[in-house]
């Protein structure tokens, strides 16, 4: 995959920066050039105009193929800027888009994908309707000279269709769930933030070797084992690595993937306890918010904090104290390395008694 070469808008935040750059690599652009604001979604261009003009130079002498906003605009807005300066403005959302089609490795993963840009395209076509309606002439959306009433009646049409199939899945999967439910087996899933270790400590856990790498949304459909835990059966599953800023309805078009932890006994939440306080909460953050949108009981969660081989002891408690999820009387967390196995025999105990008072209160109701 050739890069191209792209110019990042973005936070004047060291870690935000960071992230921005390496979801635009992992979508194989090249970052040939930074500009930062306070305020990304203020004014006209999403920045302020005397940082638009810069940019619009910038792009010309470097000779810049696209612009990267590290944040989601309005229409209105990716439209005012790109008319300005002449190239695609690719945005947050369509930049995880862009990475989430390119990670598709499934027919259902495909499909999720495929109903989350219909959505994404078809708001824009809706604001292209109505510039046109005023007499402008908006370019740089990819559309084609076709009419937009007529390609705006199409997507409707095929994300109708996409849905069902979606619909089709999410029932065939439950009827896998309620098999597994009589068989007995317990089910654990993992989830946490693109990039934190969910992959790894699935391979540890269940003896697959299933990708793992630094790029990010490597794992973009629900893998699950049974594996025997001192001779109890019990069922892993990996998930879709979460990040922050992303729409509702890119959840709900991997509902069907992400519905697992709804039904799942016990959740384990990675966090990489590595990072700054500040990215730990953002971690922490982005999770609960798909977790909450789909309904799932944050009473079943683990908070599994993984690298405890990179900082010191009490650096990491103090990391864990400042989040403020203790729960006194009852262990939630875990201080687990899933590169070296530290620590992962103590999860494995917590998991087992976790999974036994859980089926205990489904028993009772």
């Amino acid at each position: 995959m050739a890069n191209k070469s792209a110019l990042l808008i973005t936070y004047p935040i060291r870690h935000v920066a960071s992230e921005a750059k390496s979801l635009a690599e992992s979508a194989g652009y090249s970052i040939s050039y930074t500009v930062t604001q306070k305020h990304l979604t203020r004014s006209k261009f999403g920045i302020g105009k005397g940082k638009a003009d810069e940019v619009r130079e910038l792009v010309k002498s470097l000779k810049i193929e696209f612009v990267i906003f590290d944040e989601i605009l309005k229409p209105t807005q990716q439209y005012h800027l790109a008319k300005l300066c002449k190239i695609d403005i690719i945005d947050r959302e369509k930049l995880i888009l862009e990475i989430f089609r390119l990670r598709s490795n499934t027919e259902e993963s495909k499909t999720q994908i495929k109903l989350a840009e219909l959505h994404y395209e078809a708001v824009r076509i809706k604001e292209k309707v109505r510039l046109a309606k005023r007499g402008e002439q908006p370019g740089f959306f990819g559309l084609g000279k076709y009419d937009a009433d007529v390609h705006l009646l199409d997507i409707k049409r095929r994300i109708s269709i996409l849905r069902k199939k979606v619909l089709k899945e999410e029932k065939r999967k439950l009827v896998q769930r309620t098999g597994r439910a009589r068989s007995g087996f317990p089910t654990v899933s993992l989830i946490g933030y693109t990039s934190v270790g969910k992959t790894t400590l699935f391979n540890f856990l269940t003896g697959e070797s299933k990708l793992v790498g630094i790029e990010l949304f490597t794992t973009l459909s629900t893998s699950s084992r049974v594996v025997n835990v001192d001779g109890n059966k019990m069922m892993f599953s990996d998930t879709v690595g979460f990040i922050s800023k992303l729409p509702a309805y890119m959840i709900d078009a991997f509902r069907s993937t992400l519905q697992e932890l709804v039904f799942s006994n016990v959740i384990l939440l990675i966090l990489d306890i590595s990072q700054s306080y500040e990215i730990l909460r953002k971690q922490l953050s982005s999770s609960f918010t798909v977790m909450i949108h789909l309904g799932v009981s944050v009473a079943k969660i683990i908070y599994v904090f993984n690298k405890v081989d990179l900082v010191r002891p009490d650096e990491a408690m103090e990391k864990y104290q400042q989040l403020g999820i203790l729960n006194e009387g009852n262990k939630n967390y875990v201080m687990i390395s899933s590169k070296t196995g530290m620590n992962v025999d103590v999860l494995l105990d917590v998991i087992k008694s976790r999974v036994f008072v859980n089926m205990m209160k489904v028993d009772r109701n």
